[in-house]
Protein backbone atom coordinates (compact mmCIF):
# COMPACT_ATOMS: atom_id res chain seq x y z
CA UNK A 1 0.00 0.00 0.00
CA UNK A 2 2.90 2.55 0.75
CA UNK A 3 3.58 2.75 -2.89
CA UNK A 4 2.97 5.65 -5.82
CA UNK A 5 0.23 4.68 -8.09
CA UNK A 6 -0.97 6.98 -10.80
CA UNK A 7 -4.31 6.45 -9.88
CA UNK A 8 -6.38 5.77 -6.52
CA UNK A 9 -9.92 5.11 -6.90
CA UNK A 10 -12.36 5.01 -4.25
CA UNK A 11 -15.56 3.42 -4.12
CA UNK A 12 -16.60 0.43 -6.28
CA UNK A 13 -19.65 1.80 -7.76
CA UNK A 14 -20.08 1.29 -11.53
CA UNK A 15 -19.11 4.55 -12.59
CA UNK A 16 -15.65 4.09 -10.34
CA UNK A 17 -14.98 0.24 -11.51
CA UNK A 18 -15.45 1.58 -15.59
CA UNK A 19 -12.79 3.97 -15.50
CA UNK A 20 -10.73 2.24 -13.25
CA UNK A 21 -10.81 -0.78 -15.49
CA UNK A 22 -10.10 1.95 -18.42
CA UNK A 23 -7.61 3.41 -17.26
CA UNK A 24 -5.80 -0.31 -16.20
CA UNK A 25 -5.93 -0.97 -19.64
CA UNK A 26 -4.63 2.12 -20.88
CA UNK A 27 -1.22 1.22 -18.88
CA UNK A 28 -1.87 3.34 -15.60
CA UNK A 29 -1.04 1.48 -12.30
CA UNK A 30 -4.23 1.76 -10.31
CA UNK A 31 -5.07 1.03 -6.44
CA UNK A 32 -9.00 0.57 -6.17
CA UNK A 33 -10.42 0.80 -2.48
CA UNK A 34 -13.66 0.95 -1.01
CA UNK A 35 -14.80 1.43 2.80
CA UNK A 36 -17.33 -1.40 2.47
CA UNK A 37 -16.85 -5.35 2.51
CA UNK A 38 -18.96 -5.87 -0.96
CA UNK A 39 -18.51 -4.54 -4.24
CA UNK A 40 -20.91 -2.28 -6.06
CA UNK A 41 -21.55 1.50 -3.47
CA UNK A 42 -24.72 2.83 -4.00
CA UNK A 43 -25.26 0.59 -6.95
CA UNK A 44 -24.50 -2.96 -5.36
CA UNK A 45 -27.25 -5.73 -5.68
CA UNK A 46 -27.82 -7.02 -1.92
CA UNK A 47 -27.87 -10.32 -0.38
CA UNK A 48 -29.45 -12.43 0.85
CA UNK A 49 -32.29 -10.93 1.63
CA UNK A 50 -32.53 -10.81 5.00
CA UNK A 51 -29.77 -7.85 4.46
CA UNK A 52 -31.95 -6.10 2.78
CA UNK A 53 -34.49 -5.96 5.90
CA UNK A 54 -31.75 -5.05 7.66
CA UNK A 55 -30.65 -2.41 5.80
CA UNK A 56 -34.53 -0.67 5.35
CA UNK A 57 -34.68 -1.38 8.97
CA UNK A 58 -38.01 -3.57 8.40
CA UNK A 59 -38.19 -5.75 11.41
CA UNK A 60 -38.50 -9.40 12.49
CA UNK A 61 -36.85 -11.93 9.27
CA UNK A 62 -38.37 -11.90 5.99
CA UNK A 63 -41.77 -14.66 5.92
CA UNK A 64 -41.24 -18.19 4.89
CA UNK A 65 -42.85 -17.20 1.99
CA UNK A 66 -40.15 -15.72 0.32
CA UNK A 67 -37.96 -18.77 -0.28
CA UNK A 68 -33.90 -19.46 0.80
CA UNK A 69 -32.65 -15.85 1.24
CA UNK A 70 -29.74 -16.48 -0.51
CA UNK A 71 -31.94 -16.56 -3.74
CA UNK A 72 -31.69 -13.00 -3.85
CA UNK A 73 -29.91 -10.66 -5.00
CA UNK A 74 -31.74 -7.19 -5.12
CA UNK A 75 -30.28 -4.39 -7.25
CA UNK A 76 -30.58 -0.87 -5.03
CA UNK A 77 -30.87 1.39 -8.25
CA UNK A 78 -32.59 -0.29 -11.11
CA UNK A 79 -31.15 0.03 -14.38
CA UNK A 80 -31.10 -1.83 -17.54
CA UNK A 81 -28.93 -1.75 -20.08
CA UNK A 82 -29.22 -0.54 -23.81
CA UNK A 83 -28.43 -3.46 -26.20
CA UNK A 84 -26.49 -0.86 -28.44
CA UNK A 85 -25.74 1.61 -25.91
CA UNK A 86 -22.71 3.31 -24.59
CA UNK A 87 -22.70 1.24 -21.52
CA UNK A 88 -22.47 -2.61 -23.50
CA UNK A 89 -19.45 -0.94 -26.12
CA UNK A 90 -17.53 -0.76 -23.05
CA UNK A 91 -18.04 -3.06 -21.04
CA UNK A 92 -16.43 -5.39 -24.67
CA UNK A 93 -13.54 -2.46 -24.41
CA UNK A 94 -12.79 -3.76 -21.23
CA UNK A 95 -13.77 -7.84 -22.13
CA UNK A 96 -15.96 -7.47 -19.04
CA UNK A 97 -18.24 -9.43 -20.85
CA UNK A 98 -16.68 -12.97 -20.74
CA UNK A 99 -17.56 -12.51 -17.16
CA UNK A 100 -21.08 -11.98 -17.50
CA UNK A 101 -24.44 -13.19 -18.65
CA UNK A 102 -27.30 -11.24 -19.82
CA UNK A 103 -30.90 -11.70 -20.93
CA UNK A 104 -33.13 -9.83 -22.69
CA UNK A 105 -35.96 -7.56 -20.95
CA UNK A 106 -39.12 -9.09 -22.50
CA UNK A 107 -41.03 -5.64 -22.72
CA UNK A 108 -41.10 -2.35 -22.45
CA UNK A 109 -44.31 -0.61 -21.99
CA UNK A 110 -46.04 2.73 -21.71
CA UNK A 111 -48.59 4.32 -19.60
CA UNK A 112 -51.52 6.13 -21.07
CA UNK A 113 -54.66 7.25 -19.37
CA UNK A 114 -53.85 4.46 -16.54
CA UNK A 115 -53.60 2.14 -18.74
CA UNK A 116 -50.26 0.62 -19.84
CA UNK A 117 -49.79 -0.31 -23.18
CA UNK A 118 -46.32 -2.02 -24.99
CA UNK A 119 -44.11 -0.07 -26.93
CA UNK A 120 -44.68 -1.17 -30.34
CA UNK A 121 -41.00 -2.84 -31.30
CA UNK A 122 -41.80 -3.50 -34.64
CA UNK A 123 -43.78 -2.19 -37.63
CA UNK A 124 -46.28 -4.69 -37.39
CA UNK A 125 -46.90 -3.90 -33.71
CA UNK A 126 -46.86 -0.59 -34.14
CA UNK A 127 -49.81 -0.92 -37.10
CA UNK A 128 -51.32 -3.07 -34.54
CA UNK A 129 -50.84 -1.49 -31.53
CA UNK A 130 -54.04 0.15 -30.17
CA UNK A 131 -52.01 3.80 -28.82
CA UNK A 132 -52.91 5.30 -31.63
CA UNK A 133 -55.40 5.52 -34.20
CA UNK A 134 -55.29 4.32 -38.24
CA UNK A 135 -54.33 7.82 -39.57
CA UNK A 136 -51.96 8.80 -36.70
CA UNK A 137 -50.19 5.12 -37.26
CA UNK A 138 -49.97 5.77 -40.74
CA UNK A 139 -48.13 9.76 -39.47
CA UNK A 140 -45.90 7.60 -36.96
CA UNK A 141 -44.54 5.25 -39.69
CA UNK A 142 -43.69 7.72 -42.22
CA UNK A 143 -42.00 9.58 -38.93
CA UNK A 144 -40.10 6.13 -38.36
CA UNK A 145 -39.24 6.06 -41.78
CA UNK A 146 -37.41 9.65 -41.63
CA UNK A 147 -35.71 8.77 -38.28
CA UNK A 148 -34.41 5.54 -39.75
CA UNK A 149 -32.82 7.36 -42.96
CA UNK A 150 -31.51 10.61 -40.84
CA UNK A 151 -28.10 11.37 -41.67
CA UNK A 152 -27.06 14.97 -40.28
CA UNK A 153 -24.07 14.40 -43.14
CA UNK A 154 -26.25 13.53 -46.02
CA UNK A 155 -28.90 17.07 -46.89
CA UNK A 156 -31.14 14.75 -49.13
CA UNK A 157 -32.11 12.53 -45.64
CA UNK A 158 -33.16 15.70 -43.79
CA UNK A 159 -36.03 17.48 -45.99
CA UNK A 160 -35.48 20.91 -44.72
CA UNK A 161 -35.02 20.13 -41.24
CA UNK A 162 -31.36 21.71 -40.10
CA UNK A 163 -30.15 19.25 -37.07
CA UNK A 164 -28.53 21.72 -35.01
CA UNK A 165 -31.26 24.41 -35.28
CA UNK A 166 -35.06 22.90 -36.00
CA UNK A 167 -35.90 22.15 -32.75
CA UNK A 168 -38.09 19.06 -31.87
CA UNK A 169 -41.32 20.17 -31.26
CA UNK A 170 -41.20 21.57 -34.95
CA UNK A 171 -40.26 18.43 -36.51
CA UNK A 172 -43.61 16.42 -34.66
CA UNK A 173 -45.07 19.46 -36.15
CA UNK A 174 -43.89 18.81 -39.72
CA UNK A 175 -45.20 14.79 -39.15
CA UNK A 176 -48.27 16.16 -37.72
CA UNK A 177 -48.16 13.83 -34.26
CA UNK A 178 -50.35 14.35 -31.63
CA UNK A 179 -49.71 14.24 -28.47
CA UNK A 180 -50.22 11.21 -27.08
CA UNK A 181 -47.46 9.65 -29.53
CA UNK A 182 -45.29 12.93 -28.75
CA UNK A 183 -45.56 11.58 -25.22
CA UNK A 184 -44.75 7.90 -26.09
CA UNK A 185 -41.94 9.09 -28.52
CA UNK A 186 -40.25 11.57 -26.75
CA UNK A 187 -40.48 9.38 -23.36
CA UNK A 188 -41.06 5.63 -24.19
CA UNK A 189 -38.48 5.71 -27.28
CA UNK A 190 -36.13 8.56 -26.78
CA UNK A 191 -36.25 8.23 -22.83
CA UNK A 192 -36.52 12.03 -22.01
CA UNK A 193 -37.58 12.13 -18.19
CA UNK A 194 -38.75 15.60 -19.00
CA UNK A 195 -40.12 17.76 -21.57
CA UNK A 196 -37.25 20.11 -22.14
CA UNK A 197 -36.10 18.85 -24.90
CA UNK A 198 -38.92 19.52 -27.48
CA UNK A 199 -37.22 23.43 -27.52
CA UNK A 200 -33.86 21.63 -28.16
CA UNK A 201 -32.32 21.00 -31.67
CA UNK A 202 -34.32 17.68 -33.12
CA UNK A 203 -30.30 16.19 -33.45
CA UNK A 204 -29.92 14.53 -30.18
CA UNK A 205 -33.94 13.29 -30.13
CA UNK A 206 -33.50 11.69 -33.63
CA UNK A 207 -30.18 10.00 -32.50
CA UNK A 208 -31.70 8.60 -29.26
CA UNK A 209 -34.51 7.37 -31.41
CA UNK A 210 -32.17 5.64 -33.65
CA UNK A 211 -30.41 4.29 -30.55
CA UNK A 212 -33.67 2.53 -29.14
CA UNK A 213 -34.27 1.50 -32.58
CA UNK A 214 -30.52 -0.24 -33.21
CA UNK A 215 -30.78 -1.71 -29.63
CA UNK A 216 -34.26 -3.44 -30.55
CA UNK A 217 -33.00 -4.20 -33.69
CA UNK A 218 -30.57 -6.86 -32.55
CA UNK A 219 -32.75 -8.92 -30.09
CA UNK A 220 -36.06 -8.13 -31.21
CA UNK A 221 -38.18 -8.05 -28.02
CA UNK A 222 -36.80 -4.89 -26.32
CA UNK A 223 -33.50 -2.82 -26.27
CA UNK A 224 -32.85 -3.29 -23.19
CA UNK A 225 -30.19 -6.30 -21.54
CA UNK A 226 -29.87 -7.18 -17.94
CA UNK A 227 -27.52 -8.84 -16.33
CA UNK A 228 -27.80 -12.48 -14.57
CA UNK A 229 -27.92 -12.26 -11.07
CA UNK A 230 -28.21 -8.41 -10.81
CA UNK A 231 -26.29 -5.36 -11.56
CA UNK A 232 -23.69 -6.52 -8.93
CA UNK A 233 -22.53 -8.36 -10.76
CA UNK A 234 -21.45 -5.57 -13.20
CA UNK A 235 -18.75 -3.93 -10.64
CA UNK A 236 -17.72 -7.26 -9.83
CA UNK A 237 -17.05 -8.36 -13.27
CA UNK A 238 -14.44 -5.29 -13.79
CA UNK A 239 -13.10 -6.38 -10.67
CA UNK A 240 -12.71 -9.58 -12.10
CA UNK A 241 -11.57 -8.13 -15.26
CA UNK A 242 -8.26 -6.26 -13.72
CA UNK A 243 -5.25 -5.96 -15.93
CA UNK A 244 -2.73 -5.00 -13.20
CA UNK A 245 -5.25 -2.81 -11.26
CA UNK A 246 -5.35 -3.75 -6.80
CA UNK A 247 -8.42 -4.03 -5.26
CA UNK A 248 -8.91 -3.86 -1.54
CA UNK A 249 -12.78 -4.13 0.10
CA UNK A 250 -13.02 -3.24 3.77
CA UNK A 251 -10.43 -0.21 3.96
CA UNK A 252 -11.58 2.43 5.92
CA UNK A 253 -10.50 5.94 4.00
CA UNK A 254 -8.78 8.39 6.74
CA UNK A 255 -7.85 10.68 5.19
CA UNK A 256 -7.44 11.94 1.03
CA UNK A 257 -4.06 14.24 1.69
CA UNK A 258 -4.26 17.36 -0.09
CA UNK A 259 -0.98 19.48 -0.90
CA UNK A 260 -1.11 22.89 -2.63
CA UNK A 261 -4.54 22.48 -3.54
CA UNK A 262 -3.73 19.15 -5.39
CA UNK A 263 -4.32 15.37 -4.75
CA UNK A 264 -1.01 13.62 -3.33
CA UNK A 265 -2.45 10.21 -1.67
CA UNK A 266 -4.77 8.54 0.63
CA UNK A 267 -4.27 7.85 4.22
CA UNK A 268 -6.09 3.92 5.20
CA UNK A 269 -5.03 1.91 8.14
CA UNK A 270 -2.22 3.89 9.01
CA UNK A 271 -0.46 4.00 5.70
CA UNK A 272 -0.29 6.36 2.62
CA UNK A 273 -0.75 5.64 -0.83
CA UNK A 274 0.67 8.04 -3.24
CA UNK A 275 -1.33 9.50 -6.23
CA UNK A 276 -1.17 11.77 -9.56
CA UNK A 277 -4.80 11.72 -9.77
CA UNK A 278 -8.05 10.60 -7.39
CA UNK A 279 -11.39 9.18 -8.51
CA UNK A 280 -14.20 8.72 -6.21
CA UNK A 281 -17.93 8.42 -5.77
CA UNK A 282 -19.98 11.68 -3.76
CA UNK A 283 -19.71 9.71 -0.07
CA UNK A 284 -15.77 9.77 0.08
CA UNK A 285 -15.59 13.69 -0.09
CA UNK A 286 -18.98 15.26 1.05
CA UNK A 287 -17.56 18.99 1.32
CA UNK A 288 -17.27 18.95 -2.34
CA UNK A 289 -19.86 17.94 -3.75
CA UNK A 290 -23.45 19.88 -3.88
CA UNK A 291 -26.99 18.61 -3.73
CA UNK A 292 -29.40 19.15 -6.97
CA UNK A 293 -32.10 17.39 -5.98
CA UNK A 294 -33.82 13.86 -4.77
CA UNK A 295 -34.52 11.21 -6.06
CA UNK A 296 -36.93 8.15 -4.58
CA UNK A 297 -36.73 4.96 -5.35
CA UNK A 298 -39.29 1.82 -3.95
CA UNK A 299 -38.11 -1.51 -4.47
CA UNK A 300 -42.00 -4.07 -4.06
CA UNK A 301 -41.70 -7.50 -3.76
CA UNK A 302 -44.54 -9.33 -5.89
CA UNK A 303 -45.78 -12.96 -5.87
CA UNK A 304 -46.85 -12.08 -9.83
CA UNK A 305 -45.93 -10.76 -12.87
CA UNK A 306 -47.72 -7.09 -13.29
CA UNK A 307 -50.97 -7.05 -15.11
CA UNK A 308 -51.47 -6.35 -18.88
CA UNK A 309 -48.11 -6.99 -19.38
CA UNK A 310 -48.48 -10.77 -21.32
CA UNK A 311 -47.19 -12.04 -17.88
CA UNK A 312 -43.41 -11.02 -19.06
CA UNK A 313 -40.43 -12.16 -16.37
CA UNK A 314 -39.27 -8.51 -16.86
CA UNK A 315 -40.27 -5.38 -18.45
CA UNK A 316 -40.13 -1.50 -18.05
CA UNK A 317 -42.85 0.79 -17.35
CA UNK A 318 -42.56 4.40 -18.01
CA UNK A 319 -45.35 6.69 -17.34
CA UNK A 320 -44.80 9.99 -19.03
CA UNK A 321 -44.78 13.06 -16.86
CA UNK A 322 -47.80 14.95 -19.13
CA UNK A 323 -50.06 11.71 -18.03
CA UNK A 324 -49.87 12.14 -14.12
CA UNK A 325 -49.52 15.89 -13.99
CA UNK A 326 -45.78 15.99 -13.29
CA UNK A 327 -42.37 17.53 -14.66
CA UNK A 328 -40.34 14.36 -14.52
CA UNK A 329 -41.31 10.86 -15.60
CA UNK A 330 -41.98 7.54 -13.40
CA UNK A 331 -40.17 4.31 -14.12
CA UNK A 332 -41.17 0.73 -13.38
CA UNK A 333 -38.39 -1.93 -13.65
CA UNK A 334 -39.33 -5.35 -13.78
CA UNK A 335 -37.71 -8.48 -13.15
CA UNK A 336 -37.82 -11.84 -11.81
CA UNK A 337 -36.62 -15.65 -10.86
CA UNK A 338 -35.91 -15.77 -14.75
CA UNK A 339 -33.22 -13.42 -13.50
CA UNK A 340 -31.57 -15.03 -10.90
CA UNK A 341 -32.57 -11.99 -8.71
CA UNK A 342 -35.66 -13.87 -6.99
CA UNK A 343 -37.15 -16.94 -5.19
CA UNK A 344 -39.08 -19.11 -7.55
CA UNK A 345 -42.31 -17.42 -8.91
CA UNK A 346 -40.93 -13.93 -7.28
CA UNK A 347 -40.68 -10.71 -9.07
CA UNK A 348 -39.07 -7.47 -8.32
CA UNK A 349 -40.44 -4.23 -9.08
CA UNK A 350 -38.60 -1.13 -8.72
CA UNK A 351 -40.38 2.54 -8.84
CA UNK A 352 -38.62 5.15 -9.45
CA UNK A 353 -38.55 9.29 -10.11
CA UNK A 354 -37.65 12.58 -9.32
CA UNK A 355 -38.68 14.05 -6.40
CA UNK A 356 -41.02 16.91 -6.88
CA UNK A 357 -43.10 17.51 -3.47
CA UNK A 358 -42.75 17.36 -0.03
CA UNK A 359 -44.41 13.88 -0.35
CA UNK A 360 -42.46 11.58 -2.61
CA UNK A 361 -44.71 8.37 -1.75
CA UNK A 362 -47.46 10.01 -3.15
CA UNK A 363 -46.03 11.27 -5.99
CA UNK A 364 -45.22 7.40 -6.95
CA UNK A 365 -48.70 6.11 -5.98
CA UNK A 366 -49.50 5.74 -10.04
CA UNK A 367 -46.51 3.26 -10.59
CA UNK A 368 -47.58 1.37 -7.37
CA UNK A 369 -51.08 1.00 -8.43
CA UNK A 370 -50.03 -1.12 -11.45
CA UNK A 371 -48.38 -3.52 -9.07
CA UNK A 372 -51.32 -4.11 -6.68
CA UNK A 373 -50.92 -6.54 -4.59
CA UNK A 374 -47.21 -5.76 -3.18
CA UNK A 375 -46.37 -8.59 -0.32
CA UNK A 376 -43.25 -6.19 0.68
CA UNK A 377 -42.21 -2.28 -0.34
CA UNK A 378 -38.62 -1.10 0.75
CA UNK A 379 -38.63 2.87 0.04
CA UNK A 380 -35.61 5.08 0.13
CA UNK A 381 -34.84 8.64 -0.59
CA UNK A 382 -31.39 9.66 -2.12
CA UNK A 383 -29.85 12.87 -2.56
CA UNK A 384 -28.51 13.67 -5.90
CA UNK A 385 -25.52 15.06 -5.19
CA UNK A 386 -22.75 16.74 -8.24
CA UNK A 387 -19.45 17.80 -7.77
CA UNK A 388 -18.60 21.34 -7.40
CA UNK A 389 -15.62 21.83 -9.59
CA UNK A 390 -14.12 20.16 -12.33
CA UNK A 391 -11.49 18.59 -10.59
CA UNK A 392 -8.81 20.45 -13.14
CA UNK A 393 -6.84 21.90 -10.12
CA UNK A 394 -7.22 19.40 -7.16
CA UNK A 395 -7.07 16.33 -9.50
CA UNK A 396 -9.94 14.81 -7.45
CA UNK A 397 -12.57 13.50 -9.93
CA UNK A 398 -15.53 13.03 -8.46
CA UNK A 399 -18.45 11.20 -10.25
CA UNK A 400 -22.31 12.38 -9.72
CA UNK A 401 -25.04 10.23 -7.72
CA UNK A 402 -27.22 7.85 -10.07
CA UNK A 403 -30.33 9.27 -11.48
CA UNK A 404 -33.96 8.57 -12.24
CA UNK A 405 -33.33 6.80 -15.40
CA UNK A 406 -33.91 3.52 -15.85
CA UNK A 407 -30.76 2.81 -18.41
CA UNK A 408 -27.04 3.54 -18.05
CA UNK A 409 -26.39 6.50 -20.83
CA UNK A 410 -26.14 9.40 -18.41
CA UNK A 411 -24.14 7.13 -15.75
CA UNK A 412 -21.66 6.53 -19.59
CA UNK A 413 -21.72 10.56 -20.12
CA UNK A 414 -20.65 10.74 -16.71
CA UNK A 415 -17.56 8.13 -17.11
CA UNK A 416 -16.48 9.96 -20.50
CA UNK A 417 -17.33 13.04 -19.02
CA UNK A 418 -14.25 12.24 -16.07
CA UNK A 419 -12.09 10.55 -18.99
CA UNK A 420 -12.15 13.79 -20.61
CA UNK A 421 -11.25 16.36 -17.75
CA UNK A 422 -8.56 13.60 -16.42
CA UNK A 423 -6.89 12.82 -19.76
CA UNK A 424 -7.56 15.59 -21.57
CA UNK A 425 -8.97 13.71 -24.52
CA UNK A 426 -12.06 12.28 -25.60
CA UNK A 427 -12.83 8.52 -24.66
CA UNK A 428 -12.63 7.18 -28.17
CA UNK A 429 -15.31 3.85 -28.86
CA UNK A 430 -14.11 3.37 -32.44
CA UNK A 431 -10.47 2.06 -31.00
CA UNK A 432 -12.46 -0.52 -29.29
CA UNK A 433 -11.34 -4.24 -29.54
CA UNK A 434 -13.76 -5.70 -30.90
CA UNK A 435 -13.48 -9.98 -29.69
CA UNK A 436 -14.46 -12.51 -31.48
CA UNK A 437 -16.02 -14.04 -27.96
CA UNK A 438 -17.52 -11.20 -26.91
CA UNK A 439 -21.48 -11.31 -26.02
CA UNK A 440 -23.08 -10.51 -29.82
CA UNK A 441 -20.97 -13.47 -31.11
CA UNK A 442 -19.61 -11.48 -34.23
CA UNK A 443 -16.43 -12.08 -36.13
Amino acid sequence: MNEEYDVIVLGTGLTECILSGIMSVNGKKVLHMDRNPYYGGESASITPLEDLYKRFKIPGAPPASMGRGRDWNVDLIPKFLMANGQLVKMLLYTEVTRYLDFKVTEGSFVYKGGKIYKVPSTEAEALASSLMGLFEKRRFRKFLVYVANFDEKDPRTLEGIDPKKTAMREVYKKFDLGQDVIDFTGHALALYRTDDYLDQPCCETINRIKLYSESLARYGKSPYLYPLYGLGELPQGFASAIYGGTYMLNKPIEEIIVQNGKVIGVKSEGEIARCKQLICDPSYVKDRVEKVGQVIRVICILSHPIKNTNDANSCQIIIPQNQVNRKSDIYVCMISSAHNVAAQGKYIAIVSTTVETKEPEKEIRPALELLEPIEQKFVSISDLLVPKDLGTESQIFISRTYDATTHFETTCDDIKDIYKRMTGSEFDFEEMKRKKNDIYGED
